[in-house]
């Protein structure tokens, strides 16, 4: 059905969100590691308007946008089913896909507390026992925010507070699919402090 590639840089947690779609699909691809202070011609030929990882370019057309991707895989290749099958099924991960988009960047702590107490249900995982396209959103939440805890020296989401949700992230994490494609921890820890003590350093200025 034409050659996959992925262009990503690896410590974007959207670009992990593609990772995990495509090896639950068994599709094979070809990955390419973008600068994101010097980005190829390719990356801003494929996704001129935003000019942002990941782009997934399948038979030369490219779609950006993880979410989007991430029905595009779905839609595209049907084994292993990211949306569930059911109707109300699907327009409820739809639901809990948008609120993770809308809140994420604005009031993250408000939005996990909803999730904890609503999103979550008595499976493994958001839709039950397999792992879906509402997990793939919601697992930066898994490496990144403990990696976020670790620079600031802070715990965010304490396990007695928030005891669903990390379940949930210890289930997600050892997922074999999941476990086999994370990023490297040392490696973002060093880059996230580097970057929080150039933002501090920039302010105190």
């Amino acid at each position: 059905m034409g050659e996959v590639k992925l262009y990503g840089n690896w410590s974007s947690p959207f670009t992990y969100r593609v990772i995990w779609a495509l090896a639950i699909k068994g599709i094979p691809y070809e990955y390419v590691e973008e600068d994101l202070s010097n980005k190829s011609p390719l990356l801003l030929h494929y996704n001129p308007i935003h000019k942002k990882v990941p782009v997934l370019v399948h038979g030369g057309k490219p779609i950006c946008e993880s979410t989007l991707i991430l029905e595009y895989i779905d839609e595209t290749w049907p084994q292993n089913p990211l949306f569930p099958a059911d109707p109300l099924d699907r327009a409820a991960a739809r639901f809990w896909i948008q609120f993770a988009e809308d809140k994420a960047k604005r009031e993250s702590l408000e939005m996990l507390q909803i999730v904890e107490e609503r999103g979550i249900g008595e499976g493994k995982f958001f839709g039950g026992e397999t792992i879906g396209i509402v997990d793939l959103v919601y697992g930066v939440f898994g490496d990144w925010l403990g990696v976020i805890e670790e620079v600031i020296g802070e715990k965010l989401v304490e396990a007695d507070s928030f005891p669903r949700l990390h379940a949930w992230i210890r289930a997600f994490l050892e997922a074999p699919t999941i476990r086999e494609n994370r990023p490297d921890r040392d490696r973002m820890v060093v880059t996230f402090k580097a970057l929080r003590e150039r933002l501090l350093k920039s302010t105190s200025q």
